[in-house]
């Protein structure tokens, strides 16, 4: 008996040392070798963790046996009924994933994280107005869960809602004060409530936390454009495409400012590197009335052959 007890635990350590290192397949292993041992199959400890594995595999007829166990032991296991919608909701099953997640807030109504996928599936469906629900719900249950405020934030600015959108995004900023995306999203928000310089603000704060994100050069350029500031928009994109060198927006928005400063040889060249990167793109540059200028030059018409 307790040489059986001394090998389960040491088939679990070694199953967590792999998964920890991220070698799931030798992880399963050991776990597999741990849930052969006697009282494996009751330890919901390692049923979850043989689990997860199997979700990160893909296998989600595997997964969804290992939860069904733990439900089996221990009726009262939110984690399992949660789990259980996780998988599901990888799979995109979002309307079973959604009834498994408030299984687990029936069992555990401080399940914090089965009202944020609760939120994220019905954000995925389309259903905004749940989704939104379901976020601030998650917030209600726990006060610091910052991205629950950030989606929030981000469903209540598509739905034009700008000033709650705004009220999210700050609790948001409370929270994590350095997070870029959120830095970002604030730059949105105020822009559309028309605070054109604080939101030139956030992006600038947005890009100094992360210069690889690429929208927040695209977004500040596309302010100062219309602003008629066209130089320091090109200086904004020159350093956006200095750390994002692969993303067409960049060069095609740089190209549509550069025609505004009559530098219409570089505009050229931003547009054919835009298409290149991204052909997509062909039919859009066709029709875009700030490059109607490069109409009469041989080499774009050229582009479109």
């Amino acid at each position: 008996m307790k040489d059986q007890d001394y090998m389960f635990k040491n088939y679990k350590i070694l199953g967590n040392t792999f998964k920890e290192q991220n070698q799931l397949h030798k992880a399963l292993d050991f776990f597999n070798k741990a849930y052969n041992c006697r009282g494996g199959d009751n330890d919901n400890e390692l049923l979850l963790d043989m689990g997860l594995i199997y979700d990160e595999l893909e296998d989600y007829t595997s997964a969804e046996k290992k939860y069904l166990e733990v439900i089996e032991n221990n009726p009262e296991d939110a984690r399992g009924y949660y789990s259980l919608g996780m998988t599901y909701d990888n799979q995109k099953d979002y309307l079973r994933a959604i009834s498994y997640y408030k299984k687990a807030i029936e069992i555990d109504p401080l399940y914090d994280k089965a009202y944020f996928f609760i939120a994220n599936a019905y954000d995925e469906m389309g259903n905004k107005r749940k989704a939104v629900e379901y976020y601030n719900k998650t917030a209600e249950v726990n006060p610091l869960y910052f991205w629950a405020y950030v989606n929030s934030g981000c469903i209540y600015e598509e739905l034009d809602e700008n000033e709650k959108a705004l009220m999210m995004m700050e609790r948001a900023l409370s929270i994590e004060s350095n997070n870029y995306k959120a830095l970002f999203n604030m730059g949105v928000i105020l822009n559309k409530l028309g605070k054109t310089e604080e939101s030139i603000n956030y992006y600038k704060e947005a890009i100094n936390v992360n210069p690889n994100f690429a929208f927040s050069f695209l977004n500040l350029a596309i302010i100062l454009k219309e602003k008629k500031e066209y130089e320091e928009a090109v200086k904004v994109l020159d350093k956006g495409i200095s750390y994002n060198a692969n993303v067409s927006v960049l060069y095609y928005n740089r190209a549509c400012i550069l025609v505004h400063l009559d530098k219409i040889e570089n505009a050229l060249e931003d547009i054919k590197m835009a298409l290149l990167l991204n052909p997509g793109l062909k039919q859009y540059t066709k029709l875009d009335e700030e490059l109607k200028v490069l109409e009469g030059i041989e080499e774009f018409t050229d582009l479109f052959h």
